[in-house]
């Protein structure tokens, strides 16, 4: 993929922020209500964070992480960072992806089913479930984001073979590295 201009870039990466701080923000919110839900001891007040829980799961969940994987991936191929080149980027993606078919396959048909069940007035099956799937992906938005402010572990492999070519190739433009490696925007 061609490298994405400088305006485009910046554009790319404030949608990959936003939905970034999105995701987690939503995730801290369905944490809180599954949290309500578990330790109220009240019926009503559990069947309202559970609604709750279902609307934000049908509605938000899965849009943002759309957005966010996909505008993650357009900057790592847009970008000199590339997808392959840096573990960081390969270990963000990888979690990103899997955080993304977790919140899909079983995140929210875990609401729907303790939404359901607390509108019929029956035991919520599993309630603890739904207070550890956003507990841990909680935990990997804030690691991933961590990660992309320090950019550890260095390159990949193939990384490392991209820059020694580009180094070797005489007259060739700027290898993958020559810019900042902090440089992000």
């Amino acid at each position: 993929m061609k490298h994405l201009q400088h305006p485009a870039r910046r554009g790319v990466l404030a949608i990959h922020v936003t939905a970034s701080a999105g995701w987690l923000g939503l995730t801290l919110g369905l944490l809180a209500l599954a949290l309500t839900a578990l330790s109220s001891g009240s019926p009503s007040a559990a069947e309202a964070s559970y609604r709750s829980m279902k609307v934000f799961t049908d509605w938000l969940v899965l849009p943002i992480a759309l957005v966010t994987l996909l505008s993650g991936l357009v900057l790592s191929l847009g970008t000199p960072w590339g997808l392959a080149r840096h573990r960081w980027v390969v270990a963000k993606f990888w979690l990103t992806l899997a955080t993304t078919v977790a919140s899909v396959v079983l995140l929210r048909p875990g609401v729907d089913r303790a939404a359901a069940a607390a509108v019929s007035g029956l035991p919520v099956p599993e309630p603890r479930d739904l207070v550890m799937g956003p507990a841990v992906s909680l935990a990997a938005y804030v690691f991933m984001t961590v990660v992309s402010l320090l950019k550890p572990w260095g390159p990949t492999r193939r990384g490392r073979r991209l820059r020694s070519a580009s180094r070797r190739t005489p007259g060739s433009r700027k290898g993958v590295d020559a810019r900042s490696v902090r440089r992000t925007a």
